[in-house]
């Protein structure tokens, strides 16, 4: 975690509980640590910051603020990584600030601002998805918003894959024995955090593959890394699923226990992509 987490789930969480004085949060930070350093110099950092928002904010009300992210994940409720790609952020690289609305396992609203992220002209790119009404590129002032479409591509040869930079995320050989299976003759492009979901629902990607990563060949994803990216790209017509082809389900706390891995695409590759998975999964 960062100065910059701890700040951005502050500033999120006071406008949706302003907005929303009921909603219900569940972000990734806690202040605990916060509150419990002696020196207090990390707070004073994050108070900085917080202050070129909310210019009377104090170092309590701040921890409030952020710990307003600690609600229960059941029912009805938001959930908001406040920097996906802490890595890619601090090499000034790609990330984004993911907020997501989920009701009864399933998102109904999501949105991600990339700033790093440059789609059709725009420098920076947010995107709003809403369950049954699309995913929009929010433009620069004075531009009208963009609906957006996954890519057509049909031919699995021709897939522009997305993958994490970290190696701890997914499974890099796995990755190229999958290109190898489908003749795709692109390399993978590296991209840290759920900046591949909005690429990928503007149309400048095919594909991402969240593979289990042989250190970690149990792990579960945390809603947050998914809720967000996972309704942008259905909204803008793509699919979304888990390396099985069974429906991402957010009913079970903070993780996706139900599911393993993720497999995203413009829907068109989905299955060849889900059939190279099953072909070249470890034994």
């Amino acid at each position: 975690m960062t100065v910059a987490d701890f700040a951005v789930q502050a500033i999120v969480a006071r406008a949706l509980m302003m907005t929303f004085p009921n909603a219900v949060l569940v972000g990734e930070e806690s202040a605990d640590a916060l509150r419990n350093e002696e020196t207090g110099e990390v707070l004073g950092a994050v108070t900085k910051f917080v202050r070129t928002i909310h210019g009377d904010a104090r170092g309590d009300l701040i921890c409030d603020w952020i710990d307003a992210g600690n609600g229960e994940a059941s029912g009805g409720f938001w959930t908001l990584d406040p920097i996906d790609g802490t890595k890619g952020f601090m090499r000034r690289e790609q990330y984004a600030i993911a907020l997501a609305y989920i009701e009864d396992g399933a998102v109904q609203f999501g949105a991600l601002g990339c700033p790093n992220l440059s789609l059709n002209g725009n420098e920076g790119a947010i995107l709003v998805a809403v369950r049954g009404a699309g995913c929009y590129l929010v433009p620069d002032p004075g531009r009208a918003p963009e609906r957006l479409r996954v890519s057509e591509v049909s031919d699995p040869s021709q897939t522009r894959l997305l993958r994490s930079v970290e190696a701890g995320h997914t499974n890099i050989s796995q990755i190229d024995h999958i290109a190898e299976r489908l003749k795709i003759t692109a390399d993978p492009v590296p991209m840290d955090s759920q900046a591949k979901y909005a690429a990928l629902a503007a149309g400048t990607g095919d594909a991402i593959l969240r593979l289990l990563s042989p250190k970690r060949p149990d792990y579960k994803e945390c809603i947050w890394d998914q809720a967000a990216g996972s309704i942008v790209v259905e909204e803008a017509g793509g699919k979304v699923t888990d390396l099985l082809g069974e429906a991402l389900d957010f009913g079970h706390g903070t993780h996706l226990t139900a599911n393993t891995g993720v497999c995203v695409s413009n829907g068109r590759l989905h299955e060849a992509l889900l059939e190279a998975v099953a072909a070249t999964s470890p034994a």
